[in-house]
């Protein structure tokens, strides 16, 4: 299917026709030669001389010819385009921020794997958050690492394969040995500034108390709150635990209940992974869907019509069709 991205062009088909009427006919002067009888000739002829001038005949086919260029150019002045099929978008509608506690306590190895094994608590994390983001294939996912202070790992973006790549590349202890908790609350309330999207969900994840930031998680969650962001908190650690290697528990929770979240307490993989189903439930993945049809320009097109016309005019033997 054909479709023009400038119709108003075409209101200058019928432009040669109103000049044609209006504008008279174009002439030039040419020599003539003087004939003392004139008089006699018409006579003898049959005909009345007249002043007037000399008009080229047209020929049919010239007409025709030159219609059709004249439609030809205009329509390429209209710039046709090639509709292509109908083709579904989907597009995020709500962006989602994983804060990943990369304190020196993460690489401690007592999280439960699925098959029994200890490991590392980053590790058990990592496998978890990455089957996470295998079915969030529709949200625009960033993620912030934090330690002594919090960082941007990855921008929001819908590219989810590389933010599992950024992921995997991570190791406890690569942000410094403390938990700066509310500092990296701080930082996602930060990113989505920029953010368009209506809906805007942090997953906050800790196996530590706060004990290095310069914002206070309390007061760093409010102002998540007045700014719309629903804050879901996990506590990975021991709250029995001392100094480092306490997790509280009770600051998580006031910071899920600040924003309108959920916390969620998890000792192993497989608790993780039920934490993970249950925020997926709370937060199902959401697409807007767009449907659009692709336009190829086709500008070629009229100007090969222009040149087979004139090709076809000039190979013709349009002179025995003139009226």
């Amino acid at each position: 299917m054909i479709v023009l991205a400038a119709p108003w062009w075409l209101g200058l088909l019928p432009l040669p026709v109103i000049l044609w009427r209006v504008l008279p006919a174009w002439g030039a002067p040419v020599t003539g030669l003087r004939l003392p009888f004139l008089p006699m000739l018409a006579e003898a002829l049959g005909r009345r001389p007249v002043r007037g001038a000399a008009v080229a005949r047209r020929t049919v086919p010239g007409w025709v010819a030159m219609g059709l260029i004249w439609c030809a150019l205009v329509v390429g002045l209209a710039d046709p385009r090639l509709l292509g099929a109908p083709q579904e978008k989907l597009t995020a509608t709500r962006d989602l921020m994983l804060s990943i506690d990369l304190s020196a306590s993460m690489d401690k190895v007592d999280f439960e794997g699925p098959d029994g094994a200890m490991q590392s608590r980053l590790t058990g994390v990592k496998g978890v958050v990455s089957q996470f983001l295998d079915a969030r294939d529709g949200d625009r996912v960033g993620m912030i690492v934090y330690g002594d202070r919090a960082f941007i790992q990855a921008p929001f973006t819908e590219d989810l394969s590389a933010v599992e790549e950024l992921l995997a590349a991570t190791q406890a202890g690569m942000a410094g040995p403390k938990t700066a908790l509310g500092d990296s609350l701080g930082l996602a309330i930060r990113a989505f500034e920029t953010s368009r999207m209506e809906k805007k969900v942090v997953i906050l994840l800790t196996d530590g108390a706060d004990t290095g930031s310069r914002m206070a998680p309390l007061p760093a969650a409010r102002i998540a709150s007045d700014a719309g962001i629903v804050v879901h908190t996990i506590g990975v650690g021991d709250p029995d635990g001392t100094g480092e290697d306490r997790v509280d528990f009770d600051t998580l929770q006031q910071i899920a209940e600040i924003t309108g979240g959920r916390f969620f307490e998890a000792s192993d993989t497989d608790a993780l992974e039920e934490v993970y189903a249950e925020i997926d439930a709370l937060t199902p993945v959401e697409q807007a869907r767009e449907v659009y049809r692709p336009e190829q320009p086709v500008p070629f097109w009229p100007a090969l019509a222009v040149l087979l016309v004139a090709f076809a005019f000039l190979a013709l033997p349009h002179r025995r069709w003139a009226p």
